[in-house]
């Protein structure tokens, strides 16, 4: 029964992404149809496979290790804060933030050895090639994946200031769809490794179902001008390993300190204003869980867990996925969500589509192409809503599969 209520909660979501267009005619089918079998596909292979859950069980493995390789820096700067968590209890600061310094610093070696580009590349040239979208699009969305939803346009600069707005609104969505691999590791950190494989499952689907999400709510009406393909634009300044190393350490640094400035303030903040909203025998919680329990219970969650996952999802939306993130590994650990309810969670959760996003688009992207600013602008909102629809859209397909 939960799966067809997910198979109802596909079809919802699109109508909602339709709903919201800026031009139901102009709609191309081929994009949605191919972008939606290509996350089926996806999906298929990485929950029902064999080979796909071994693959994933190999990379969640892989980034396990890594989250291991993090701790042993982590405990050489703060010492028993980080190894005696039975002592001091987890510190989040010392247990988490490190990592987020740590990946960074990987993934730049891999920028400046070319992995990176060569991974986005193959799977920028998969969606081009089945779903017939430009060629700096997807290798925007598929960049995403692995780095953040700024730097992931900064492959595409030079074809950003005489792109469709179709296009810009992908660019944005693409982004909002998925998580950067740094982040990524602190999740998996926060959530435990019996996770890892649907929260790599789900940003990897999160790229094509940010195009899609996006190609519906704003329909390509122009001819962009790189559909016949677009090559990585992006000059190297580091001249070794070393100096990328060192200047991904310092990008994670600023990224970490920032994540957590954010997560003081704004449970700070949602702990006021629960004292006021108690007054009136409420909280921001409940409210949360009120208005997005249909949504949460339309991918599939039980009923009976939906307000929770409700809450989750709008926190996620109002402040950002690091507190939903941060509530949903207190919940695993109190063993208060069936494991249906935390995979369907994970999925949702997966994006960066909040309001604090769109100033950082519009400011990122704006600042590569200032001509274009004024457009950013306008789809900012537009954006989110794709992005987090694109984000449901994933954990209703693995509900409708699991």
């Amino acid at each position: 029964m939960q799966n067809l209520i997910s198979l109802a909660g596909i079809v919802a979501i699109l109508a909602i992404a339709a709903l919201f267009s800026t031009n139901r005619k102009a709609i191309r089918w081929r994009v949605v149809l191919w972008g939606l079998g290509f996350q089926l596909a996806l999906a298929l292979f990485i929950l029902k496979t064999q080979p796909g859950k071994v693959l994933f069980h190999v990379l969640g493995d892989g980034v396990s290790r890594l989250l291991d390789f993090s701790k042993v820096g982590s405990s050489f700067l703060f010492g028993g804060l980080v190894t005696k968590v039975p002592s001091f209890g987890f510190i989040f600061a010392f247990q988490v933030l490190p990592t987020i310094v740590f990946m960074a610093s990987l993934i730049s070696v891999f920028y400046y050895l070319g992995i990176v580009q060569r991974v986005v590349s193959f799977l920028a040239m998969l969606m081009t090639k089945t779903m017939g979208i430009s060629g700096a699009e997807s290798l925007s969305s598929a960049a995403c994946v692995f780095v953040g939803q700024v730097e992931g346009p900064l492959l595409v600069r030079p074809y950003i200031p005489d792109m469709t707005k179709s296009e810009l609104m992908a660019l944005m969505t693409g982004g909002m769809a998925t998580l950067a691999g740094g982040v990524l590791a602190a999740y998996l950190g926060m959530l435990g490794k019996d996770w890892a494989p649907a929260l790599l499952a789900a940003s990897f689907m999160g790229a094509p179902a940010g195009i899609v999400m996006a190609k519906i709510i704003v329909p390509e009406t122009e001819e962009p001008k790189t559909m016949g393909g677009a090559k990585i634009e992006i000059e190297r300044t580091e001249s070794s390993v070393i100096e990328a190393a060192a200047k991904g350490a310092g990008d994670g640094m600023h990224l970490a300190f920032n994540v957590g400035a954010m997560l003081l303030a704004f449970i700070s903040l949602v702990a006021m204003l629960n004292a006021g909203l108690g007054l009136f025998h409420t909280s921001m919680e409940q409210i949360l869980g009120w208005v997005f329990s249909p949504l949460a219970f339309l991918i599939g969650v039980p009923w009976n867990e939906a307000s929770i996952v409700g809450n989750l999802i709008g926190q996620k939306l109002v402040l950002n996925e690091f507190v939903a993130y941060s509530q949903l590994s207190g919940m695993i650990q109190d063993h208060k969500l069936s494991e249906r309810a935390i995979m369907l969670a994970t999925f949702a959760l997966c994006g960066f589509a909040n309001f604090s996003s769109i100033a950082q688009n519009v400011g990122g992207i704006g600042a590569m192409a200032p001509s274009r600013r004024g457009d950013l602008a306008k789809l900012g909102l537009r954006a989110m809503l794709a992005g987090a629809l694109a984000s449901c859209m994933s954990a209703a397909m693995a509900g409708l599969l699991s």
